[in-house]
C-alpha cells in the first residue's frame, strides 16, 4: 500500500521543514528549562510578585498554583502546553493537510495520478511521511525535554509522569494531523490551508485557556482536544487514563478512515 518511491520524495519535500521546526521548538525547551534556576535563585522575590497576579492568570498559563512553579517538573509541564502541545499541533495539522493538498494547488496532481499508483497508494504513503515526521519531532522533543530536566533541575525527575504527559502530547498532534487529513479531502476548490489551520488551533487552545481559569465553568472546554489532555503532572496519583487514550485513538482512526473514503471519490483537480 505504501509506494517507496513517492515516500521518498515526500520525504525530501518535508525534511527541511521537520528539521527547522525541531531545531525552533528544542531551542525553547532548553532555552526555557536554563531559567529554572534563576527562578529557584530568586524565589522570595518570584513569590513576592506572583502573589499580585491573579489565580486566573496562572492557570491561563499552565501553573495549577503557586508552588508549581517552582518545581522542575511543574515548571517544564506549563512550558510544555505552549510548545509541544500547540506548536507541535500546528505543525502536524498543516503537514498533514498540505502533504495531500499541495498536489492539487500545484498543479502536480495530473503527473502523479498519470502514473501507475492507486489512490490509496499516494494517500497511505504520503499519510506514512506524516506520521513519521510527528512521531521524529515528538521524540526529539521529549529527548530534549528529559535532558533539560536532568540539566537544569536538582531532584529525581518523575519518569513515570514525564511519559505520560509526552504520550498525551503525541496522540494530541496525532490528533490534530488526522484533523488536518480530513480538512484536505473536504475540500473542492484546492487552496493552501495554513491559515485555516493555524486559526483553528489557536481557536481551540484559547477555549481551552478559559476553561482552566478560576471561576469559569471548565465543562465547555471538552469541545477543545487540548482539554482532554489531564496537566495534573504534580499529582502523586498521575497517570495515563484509558479513557483518554481510547478517544484519541479511536478519532485519529475514524478520521483518517472517513477521509479515506472520501480521497477515493474526490475529484481531484489537475
Amino acid at each position: 500500500m505504501i509506494n517507496i518511491i513517492l515516500f521518498q520524495m515526500e520525504f525530501r519535500r518535508n525534511v527541511k521543514s521537520l528539521v527547522l521546526w525541531s531545531v525552533i521548538i528544542c531551542a525553547l525547551i532548553l532555552f526555557t528549562m536554563s531559567l529554572f534556576r534563576s527562578v529557584l535563585q530568586y524565589q522570595q522575590q518570584i513569590m513576592g510578585m506572583v502573589k499580585i497576579v491573579p489565580m486566573a492568570a496562572m492557570k491561563a498559563r499552565g501553573f495549577g498554583n503557586i508552588t508549581d512553579i517552582f518545581s522542575g517538573f511543574g515548571f517544564y509541564a506549563a512550558n510544555n502546553i505552549m510548545y509541544m502541545m500547540l506548536l507541535g499541533s500546528i505543525y502536524s495539522m498543516v503537514l498533514s493537510s498540505t502533504i495531500l493538498l499541495k498536489e492539487e494547488y500545484g498543479k502536480t496532481a495530473e503527473y502523479l495520478m498519470s502514473r501507475p499508483l492507486s489512490r490509496d497508494e499516494i494517500y497511505f504513503s504520503k499519510l506514512s511521511l506524516a506520521l513519521l515526521n510527528i512521531i521524529t519531532l515528538n521524540l526529539v522533543a521529549g529527548i530534549t525535554g528529559l535532558i533539560s530536566l536532568v540539566a537544569f533541575t536538582s531532584g529525581d525527575t518523575p519518569f513515570r509522569s514525564f511519559l505520560v504527559i509526552t504520550l498525551y502530547t503525541f496522540l494530541l498532534n496525532l490528533f490534530f494531523g488526522a484533523l488536518g487529513v480530513s480538512v484536505a479531502v473536504l475540500i473542492k476548490r484546492a487552496r493552501p490551508v495554513t491559515f485555516f489551520c493555524v486559526g483553528l488551533i489557536l481557536v481551540l487552545y484559547f477555549i481551552f485557556t478559559i476553561s482552566r481559569i478560576i471561576g469559569v465553568s471548565g465543562d465547555f472546554g471538552y469541545i477543545s482536544p487540548f482539554k482532554w489532555v489531564n496537566m495534573d503532572v504534580l499529582n502523586p496519583s498521575y497517570g495515563s487514563d484509558p479513557w483518554r487514550v481510547l478517544l484519541f485513538s479511536g478519532l485519529v482512526l475514524i478520521l483518517l478512515g472517513i477521509s479515506l473514503l472520501i480521497y477515493r471519490k474526490k475529484d481531484i483537480l489537475t
